[in-house]
């Protein structure tokens, strides 16, 4: 029962992560019909600038507030210099553009800040807790409530303010929305500034759990987008299932049959899930980029 617990608390918290890139994923891809694969680096970047800060002398929150800020600039870049630019290229073109994006970012980050691993302390004094017979970490705790407000601030924001509604009217029907005042291109730079400070307070959490370096990016953006392509990117709350599903697979998995496996029985799951129910598990039956 302990050891079922354990993979069950590890599978939840780095779920909760994953769930977070899946977000952005979706959001953006809602406002604009683009698959970030640069996703990924929004969360490497929040815990590396954030890591940097601190090692300059800064507290914690003033370096949390450097991390967020240079992630969001980069994600605004990303859109203005890059997307907008080849707005109306193929589909194909967008996707490979947000992958040179990646490794541009990956680079630049290797270059000013290191290829070194670098850590943050833990927000709680003490590190684990015995639940059940299982150790669970307090920064584990952390994630998952720091996910939790993330989503309802997001929930808030998209149902509750102006700006949240103008992006909900540009994914629900772009032409229309354009009809009502709605300015698409502020819309898809507001998508890309959400998702990039998303990506940023993810990174920002699990670093004191996973440590962190200039190429964490990539494998949390295949892990991402299968979390929303397994949990379906036209119902909201399918971002957040597929990315805890994923993180228990993984977890589950490395537990019962071989951690080294653990990064292939999530890309099983999702050619399965894929060739059944393409438009994934909580999709509806038609599923339109609009």
């Amino acid at each position: 029962m302990e050891f079922l617990l354990q993979l069950l608390f590890t599978g939840l918290t780095v779920g909760s992560i994953y769930a977070l890139v899946a977000i952005g994923f979706t959001l953006i891809h809602s406002a604009s019909g683009v698959f970030n694969f640069a996703q990924g680096e929004f969360v490497m970047l929040g815990g590396m600038v954030t890591a940097w800060a601190m090692s300059c002398g800064l507290g914690l929150p003033l370096a949390a507030a450097t991390g967020i800020t240079v992630t969001v600039i980069v994600g605004l870049a990303l859109n203005f210099l890059a997307i907008r630019p080849a707005r109306d290229a193929s589909p194909v073109v967008l996707l490979i553009i947000t992958i040179g994006a990646s490794v541009l970012i990956r680079g630049l980050t290797s270059v000013f800040l290191g290829k070194d691993f670098m850590k943050l302390p833990g927000l709680a004094t003490s590190e684990t807790l015995i639940v059940g017979g299982a150790v669970l970490q307090t920064q584990g705790i952390a994630v998952v409530i720091g996910v939790i407000l993330i989503l309802i601030a997001l929930w808030f924001f998209l149902k509750m303010t102006l700006a949240g509604k103008a992006v909900r009217a540009a994914a629900a029907n772009r032409t229309a929305a354009i009809l009502v005042g709605v300015n698409p291109t502020l819309i898809v730079g507001l998508c890309f500034a959400v998702s990039a400070l998303i990506g940023a307070v993810g990174g920002i959490l699990i670093t004191p759990l996973t440590l962190t370096s200039y190429d964490a990016g990539t494998l949390l953006a295949i892990k991402g987008f299968a979390g929303a392509m397994l949990g379906g990117m036209g119902n909201p709350a399918g971002p957040v299932i597929g990315g805890l599903f994923v993180g228990l697979i993984e977890a589950f998995g490395a537990g019962y049959i071989s951690s080294e496996y653990k990064d292939a029985f999530t890309f099983v799951v999702l050619l399965l899930v894929l060739a059944a129910r393409p438009q994934g598990i909580l999709g509806g039956s038609l599923v339109e980029r609009v």
